[in-house]
């Protein structure tokens, strides 16, 4: 017969302060790798939610961000008339050509300067983003040195407000509206007209094309025309995969990172689990011997110590978790490494980040109560009895 799991339980209250004390510790790391879990989870959905299913990016090939493509007028108009772009009410094409540079900016109260995506959009880039939304001011003049800055600049960066100017490319640029972009990369980014901004930082070719397919099953053909036809030298992704890829460098280095945070801290909290269940082992030799001579197996034994770490573990992750979820409110700011521009993003908790720390917290309570709970199991009934 199996030892009662409430009896597993009243073990842990009897012990309060000693439970709390390496919950706590358990929690803290809890709290480290589901926090880089949700950063990672952040960074993804960020990223990812900047592209539209059916739009499709072409960039000149081998170039890994539009920072470093160039498309020429002439492959721009090939690009825009093949009979996969879908055709608005108007029947123009649904394609943007794009020019994408950085320019360097100080973040709000410091002196400290960062890099920031400037984007030159046609009149059909706008069309294109139906997540991008104005929240105030009004839209740039096409043909003008007018600009609208993403939601996370205007936040972050001095000299950004409705009115301000900026001066970049020897000019000054007047502010005129903010957007917001549902969370998405274009939250950190500053869009004006894209045959001015080609001008001012004399360019002469455009760093993307944006199109819309006619549906979403003419990608194959709309990427194989593109490959074979000896006038372009381009590739073309669908925005939620190139964007998707954008993160990669970055997801790799938080992931790294939050590992090996995350098993150094879970090397001491599991002595910390292990310490405490020995401990308990030794308080409970008279107990542990009552239990056998009651008829309990040595496997019961080993269950129940088992039960108890894991328990313990599942209190700490719970803990860890909870704190974890406050940083929903917060967001983070870093360095793009794919295209070297600053990137804001939200911690976000997924039920996939809450599955992975749940384990997680398991495991460690696990591995920190298994010699324990084997010492336990070894113990012979008469000498166990013999230290009451």
């Amino acid at each position: 017969m199996a030892i009662p799991v409430s009896y597993v339980a009243r073990n842990l209250w009897a012990r309060r302060l000693t439970t709390m004390l390496t919950a706590s510790g358990l929690a803290l790391v809890v709290f480290v790798f589901a926090t880089v879990l949700m950063l990672d989870a952040g960074l993804k959905k960020t990223l990812v939610s900047t592209g539209e299913r059916d739009n499709v990016v072409v960039i000149r090939k081998g170039a890994e961000t539009e920072i470093q493509s160039s498309i020429d007028r002439a492959q721009a108009n090939i690009l825009e008339m093949h009979p996969s772009v879908a055709l608005n009410g108007n029947g123009e094409p649904l394609a943007s050509k794009e020019t994408v540079v950085l320019i360097s900016l100080t973040k709000r109260g410091t002196s400290t300067p960062a890099n920031v995506v400037i984007r030159g959009v046609s009149a059909m880039g706008v069309e294109l983003r139906p997540q991008v939304k104005l929240t105030a001011g009004r839209m740039f003049k096409h043909g003008s040195s007018e600009i609208i800055v993403g939601s996370s600049i205007a936040k972050g960066f001095g000299g950004t407000r409705i009115g301000e100017h900026l001066r970049f490319a020897q000019r000054d640029w007047t502010i005129v509206g903010h957007f917001d972009a549902g969370g998405s990369g274009f939250d950190s980014e500053i869009w004006g007209d894209a045959d001015q901004l080609m001008q001012s930082f004399r360019r002469t070719t455009f760093s993307s094309m944006i199109v819309r397919l006619t549906r979403s099953d003419a990608f194959e053909r709309f990427k194989s025309d593109i490959d074979v036809d000896p006038r372009l030298a381009d590739e073309a992704k669908r925005e939620q995969v190139f964007y998707g890829d954008q993160s990669k460098a970055l997801s790799t280095f938080i992931n790294i990172l939050g590992v090996t945070l995350s098993v150094i801290f879970s090397i001491a909290a599991m002595i910390g689990a292990m310490i405490t269940m020995y401990a308990s082992v030794a308080n409970r030799v008279a107990e542990i011997g009552t239990l056998r001579a009651l008829g309990f197996k040595r496997i019961d034994v080993l269950f129940a110590f088992l039960l108890e770490a894991l328990l313990l573990g599942l209190v700490g992750g719970m803990a860890g978790l909870g704190c974890a979820a406050l940083m929903q409110f917060a967001s983070f700011s870093t360095t793009n490494f794919q295209t070297f521009a600053d990137l804001s993003f939200r911690f976000i908790l997924t039920p996939s980040v809450v599955a992975r720390t749940v384990v997680f917290s398991l495991v460690m309570g696990f591995v920190g109560g298994f010699l324990p709970a084997l010492r336990a199991s070894r113990l012979s009934i008469v000498d166990a009895l013999r230290a009451r």
